[in-house]
């Protein structure tokens, strides 16, 4: 009884994966996003100015954009250059936002004097804009924009 079971299987993943593999050659070489061969050398793309100011959120919840450069920005385990004017000591008189009170509770919910190591890479969540065009297509549709 298992004998056939086994052959029917075994039949069955044998054609599902020739049929595969004749569909991929039949479909043409794969095409990057980049549009052009692997090996095909291209200019460096021209750098998309970065977008500057305040940035209306999309959705409920989003993380707040980045509204300038981060580009020469230190930020490793033991230094994080954005808390010089978003830390909740210096922001006032920086006139930058203060950092959500949320980024000094640690796991169990403790509040801190300091940002919590869980919060303290802001570009898990933030992140700059630049007018670069879109890699892929998107319709994504924002809900009432919230500031």
């Amino acid at each position: 009884m298992k004998l056939p079971v086994l052959v029917g299987i075994s039949t069955l993943a044998i054609t599902t994966v020739l049929a595969g593999l004749a569909i991929a050659q039949s479909s043409g070489p794969v095409q990057s996003l980049r549009g052009a061969d692997i090996e095909q050398s291209l200019p460096a793309d021209t750098v998309h100015k970065q977008l500057e100011g305040r940035i209306a959120r999309n959705y409920r919840q989003q993380p707040p954009l980045i509204p300038h450069s981060i580009s020469q920005y230190q930020m490793d385990k033991r230094t994080n250059q954005c808390l010089s004017c978003h830390d909740w000591t210096v922001a006032g008189e920086r006139g930058a936002p203060t950092l959500s009170m949320t980024h000094y509770l640690d796991r169990e919910g403790n509040q801190l004097d300091t940002v919590a190591g869980t919060r303290w890479f802001c570009n898990q969540c933030h992140v700059p804009q630049a007018n670069a065009p879109e890699l892929v297509g998107n319709s994504f549709q924002p809900s009432n924009a919230v500031r």
